[in-house]
């Protein structure tokens, strides 16, 4: 399923699956421990993985149409937290997710999309080192108790696509 195209401007162009819904991320609603896989580098040709363990909780808000995670890791040398807020437009049938950490302490830009069997895709416009990018969020929810949560960017507007960090889920 390809839900982002390029519209008039060059902008993304983003629509809802035919089945996105509220419930979509209720897979996830728990206590997890999270494997973390990723490139040690990015957009450099880099192929040295590095991995560390976290765990995350996430709980529903606002009736169901969004959710809230904590990220918790000590990987990066001190305790990090990270903050995930997704929601769900009703009007756009989109959810946008947004990332917040205990580095940086800002809200960062969304990325929008939504499911269609038991995978979500999300994009946005973002830059990385200067640089402009597409970058995307795929969730793999087929198997809802050992989801599987990934990132890519794109330095060429979607033609090819650095996948740089896994996140491999299992119940606490």
């Amino acid at each position: 399923m390809q839900n982002v195209q390029f519209d008039a401007a060059g902008d993304l162009a983003i629509s809802p699956s035919d089945t996105s819904s509220f419930s979509d991320f209720d897979f996830l609603i728990g206590s997890w421990q999270v494997r973390n896989v990723k490139l040690k580098t990015r957009l450099n040709g880099c192929t040295e993985w590095v991995e560390f363990v976290a765990t995350q909780e996430l709980r529903t808000v606002l009736f169901g149409q969004g959710n809230i995670d904590h990220f918790r890791t000590d990987f990066f040398g001190k305790p990090f937290e990270g903050l995930t807020l997704r929601l769900f437009n009703p009007l756009t049938r989109l959810w946008s997710i947004y990332w917040a950490d205990s580095n940086a302490v800002t809200l960062d830009a969304p990325v929008s999309g939504s499911f269609q069997d038991y995978i979500g895709y999300f994009f946005t416009r973002d830059s990385f080192e200067g640089k402009p990018i597409i970058m995307q969020f795929r969730w793999d929810a087929t198997n809802p108790e050992e989801p599987v949560w990934s990132q890519a960017f794109s330095a060429d507007n979607g033609q090819s696509w650095e996948w740089n960090w896994y996140m491999y889920f299992s119940r606490l």
